[in-house]
């Protein structure tokens, strides 16, 4: 098995043969606030400063090719031009129905057919390189590096799987892992990090790395080699051999591993590798990601339709009061489709067991259940049907599995345990896109790695998983503590784009209470946690997670956050912290819904809401009195707001609250 391609600033350089003339070029942001400098001199660097403060120190940026050509050091500049942006681009299905595009840019043309563009907004730093060659290579390394100039503070997700120092065991694995917040220094430097990521430049300010436009091209992982204060890049190798394997023999296991890391077969633009920069509240609020990301490739999106999913998994389908014995067969099935209905709910999903076990052939549907029976039931009620896809199943017949299960009525499919991100795996996220596009399917891309952009340019795609979502309530420990990560996910995680969460559990534990079960499930925190983390995270596609059941038991709460909707007119962080608490607003027409969520701390919150204007009529949930020692405890009002005055309210230990506010 070949050793991962580790990238190293000085292996890259060691091609440059004489050093150039100095050449550097200042970009700043539109507001000033943000600058970096790139220079081309034996290695081509840029730094990234924010009103005068330097944040990372000239860091390298460099390909190397097996045609033994480098792109970066001693670059020879033929031509530098500049632009400027300021624009609305329309955003369907995503956190605001338009979005402001305002940078300014820097492209350098260099001799030997490439190219890098930076480009500096006001809440970020971003860069490619540009493949102008219609020649054929492979890509051996990438350098990538962040020097910081101090021993900020990181908050970074290690990948949790694999073995201490063997990075080829961590590629494999499912981008879920809670966050560890330590001094750059002291990272671990056997353990990968996967994006995004944060590090606090102290002051206030915060730098977010990602990537976006990841299309046919490995995931990057970041790590500290060497005790410093500097991050460098690391990239899975493209497979060489790959065997069926893994959870139900569902995914590709890679056995044999190739010496290099992509394969270029024509001219092509690489991944943008960005930094948002600003407070925690700049970072929540940031649509950097979305904005870097090619535009759609379909032009007509009528028929997507976002909502919500009445689930099955979660709740291991546990029925009461029902006259039939519930679990994977066509009546359970029939009564999600009845649950969903009465509730206005779009869809339900029939997630892993409807195909044969262990054949990884969607064709093959279990005796139990007579699918198109349930497709024609749920269209007569306007719920449509979304199929759970293992991975591999789904690959190796897409054509012929779209084709068949869309002619039947079927809305979509949520795919999972594709669980690696070399260029083999990217690619086939986008080739699933585009035929899923071609037959009107909508995508839950779940067992995967963050959105990198791929929601706007395939916009089907509507979810995400990439997250340590309410499932691993099932069976983690106790002390995982999940109300700091759900506290910490609006400005890292999803800075990324949507995810699959999977919120919505009616059994609610204080922390002393919590215990993990997986055939039924309860939630850390409260309940009023649950409705608020309908509000504050980005999901399109977003599940109802417990049981109809338990539902019909909490009609007030449910009624609420089924009518919640997924897609929004606009979005405004109007106050958080990481890891600690966040307020978001969000518009749709001319309603508003405002949702908080805090970690185990509780607090008192006054919520500047002057931005509505007057007198405004709302409906509040929020934790009840009692709520720190019985979680589900929640209190419902209708109240008038003056939103002249700051809006008071109490969280519970593991708490929240939702508004919806009506326009008058």
């Amino acid at each position: 098995m070949k050793k991962p391609i580790l990238i190293a600033a000085a292996v890259l350089l060691a091609t440059a043969v004489q050093a150039l003339p100095r050449k550097s070029y200042t970009l700043a942001s539109p507001d000033g606030r943000l600058q970096t400098t790139v220079t081309a001199a034996e290695e081509l660097t840029y730094d990234i400063r924010c009103e005068d403060r330097t944040l990372m120190e000239a860091s390298p940026v460099a390909l190397r090719l097996d045609n033994g050509v480098s792109w970066g050091p001693d670059a020879r500049i033929a031509k530098a031009s500049r632009t400027s942006v300021d624009r609305r681009i329309a955003s369907p299905f995503y956190r605001a129905d338009s979005i402001r595009e305002r940078y300014n840019a820097l492209t350098l043309r260099m001799k030997g057919d490439w190219s890098i563009e930076f480009r500096v907004y006001d809440d970020g730093v971003a860069y490619r390189f540009i493949n102008r060659s219609k020649k054929p290579f492979n890509i051996v390394d990438e350098c990538v590096e962040y020097r910081f100039p101090e021993d900020f503070t990181a908050t970074v997700p290690y990948v949790a799987t694999g073995k201490e120092g063997d990075f080829e065991t961590q590629f494999y694995n499912s981008f879920e892992n809670t966050y560890t917040t330590a001094p750059l220094s002291r990272m671990n430097p056997g353990r990968l990090a996967f994006l995004p990521l944060v590090v606090d430049a102290g002051e206030g300010v915060k730098l977010c790395l990602s990537e976006s436009d990841l299309c046919d091209y490995p995931g990057l992982y970041l790590r500290n080699a060497d005790g410093g204060t500097r991050l460098t890049g690391l990239f899975a190798p493209c497979p060489a051999r790959v065997e069926q394997g893994g959870h139900n023999r569902l995914q590709m296991v890679v056995r044999e591993r190739k010496d290099h890391m992509a394969e270029v077969a024509a001219p092509r633009n690489f991944p943008w590798r960005m930094a948002v920069v600003g407070d925690d509240t700049q970072l929540a609020a940031s649509n950097l990601s979305y904005l870097l990301a090619e535009a759609s490739k379909i032009d007509d999106i009528s028929w997507i339709r976002p909502g919500k999913v009445a689930w099955e998994w979660w709740n291991d389908w546990n029925l009461a009061g029902v006259d039939f014995r519930s679990g994977i067969n066509t009546r359970t099935y029939k009564h999600y489709i009845d649950f969903a209905a009465s509730q206005g709910i779009e869809y339900v999903i029939l997630d892993e067991g409807w195909a044969v076990n262990l054949q990884a052939d969607l064709m093959q549907v279990v005796p139990e259940i007579d699918l198109r029976e349930l497709v024609e039931y749920g269209a007569a009620r306007n719920v449509g049907i979304i199929l759970w896809a293992g991975y591999y199943a789904f690959d190796r017949d897409m054509e012929e599995v779209c084709r068949h299960y869309a002619e039947m009525g079927v809305k979509g499919f949520k795919v999972d345990f594709m669980d690696r991100d070399d260029q083999q795996m990217t690619a086939f996220n986008h080739r699933a896109a585009e035929t899923a596009a071609r037959y009107r399917l909508l995508l839950d891309l779940h067992g995967t790695h963050k959105p990198a952009g791929l929601n706007r340019t395939w916009p089907n795609v509507l979810n995400f998983e990439g997250v340590h979502g309410l499932e691993q309530m099932k069976w983690c420990a106790p002390q995982v503590d999940q109300m700091e990560y759900d506290a910490t996910i609006p400005f890292i995680r999803q800075v990324a784009g949507p995810m699959d969460y999977t919120q919505g559990a009616m059994l609610n534990a204080a922390r002393k209470s919590f215990r993990a079960c997986y055939s039924e499930p309860m939630s850390q925190g409260t309940r009023c946690h649950q409705l608020g983390l309908y509000i504050v995270l980005d999901s399109p596609l977003n599940m109802l997670c417990d049981s109809p059941t338990n539902y019909l038991r909490e009609p007030e709460c449910t009624r609420f956050i089924a009518a919640i909707p997924t897609v929004w007119d606009e979005t405004r962080i109007l106050a958080g912290e990481i890891g600690e608490y966040i307020v978001t607003a969000r518009r749709k027409g001319s309603t508003w819904y405002i949702g908080g969520i805090t970690d185990w701390t509780p607090r008192d919150l006054e919520i500047d809401l002057s931005f509505l204007g007057g007198n405004r009529t709302a409906e509040l949930f929020r934790d009840g009195v009692n709520a720190d020692r019985k979680a589900s405890d929640y209190k419902r009002e209708e109240l008038r707001i003056d939103t002249g005055r700051p809006f008071a309210v109490h969280l519970a230990p593991g708490g929240g609250f939702t508004l919806k506010i009506e326009a008058e």
